[in-house]
């Protein structure tokens, strides 16, 4: 490690990188880690271009010359006004919002195929920018859960939807970047100990007014072990009376 070395993690919105962050001040306390939100695109082009170290993104991304560890899959669930009939139901399926207006945002985070519903009357720019579309009764939108969360208004709530595609987050950096503080990040995330094989455990450090002694111990005395009688070879019998 060298003086004002830092750690660069960039993630996208949903991602709550908090967890590993504390970790990582716990274990390395002397390497800072800075931290900027951005869309997936923004984020991969930050390690393209240097400007990151690592970053959390939303699979699928182009792989050229980048690793990638998938993590966990999100639940996709659709945000609606708390008056919206949809609000009745614990989950819903796609063929439920067959008949509403669904606004699509052009930063959307889902892959699909066919588009739910009914195209709305505008391709909002961002997810943030949708969500006051919502509560204006206009439309709904389908996210993944964390992004309901994190645009979480008291006028709107949100029902898990069963088929619909949903959003994968991966952890990914250069493939020529795998340095010792990536390969500690990774361990970070990993879930490994301090003291994994993979990781880089901190040095030992010997207790203060700790002695250490250069004596040779001496082998301590052995008792002598008493003998243990033999058995004999043989069983006795009894006589047998001799028949006159």
């Amino acid at each position: 490690m060298t003086d004002g070395e830092t750690f660069r993690l960039a993630y996208v919105p949903g991602v709550t990188p908090a967890k590993w962050v504390n970790v990582w001040t716990e274990r390395l306390p002397d390497v800072p880690i800075t931290l900027s939100m951005a869309p997936t695109p923004e984020v991969v082009a930050l390690l393209r271009d240097g400007g990151a170290d690592a970053g959390f993104v939303r699979l699928p991304i182009d792989r050229d010359g980048l690793n990638v560890i998938p993590l966990y899959v999100e639940t996709t669930v659709v945000v609606t006004p708390k008056d919206h009939a949809v609000t009745a139901a614990d989950e819903v399926t796609l063929a439920d919002l067959a008949d509403d207006d669904i606004f699509h945002p052009l930063d959307d985070a889902l892959q699909w195929t066919t588009l739910p519903g009914r195209p709305a009357f505008t391709r909002p720019p961002t997810t943030a920018e949708t969500i006051p579309l919502v509560a204006s009764g206009t439309g709904l939108v389908l996210v993944p859960q964390s992004l309901a969360r994190l645009y979480h208004r008291k006028d709107l709530t949100y029902r898990p939807v069963t088929d619909a595609p949903q959003s994968q987050i991966g952890l990914t950096w250069l493939t020529d970047a795998t340095t010792d503080l990536m390969e500690d990040f990774i361990g970070i995330v990993r879930g490994r100990t301090v003291n994994s094989s993979r990781g880089r455990p901190p040095p030992h450090h010997p207790r203060k007014n700790q002695k250490t002694s250069t004596k040779t111990p001496h082998p301590s005395p052995q008792k002598p072990q008493r003998p243990t009688p033999l058995s004999p070879p043989y069983r006795y019998r009894r006589a047998r009376p001799c028949s006159r």
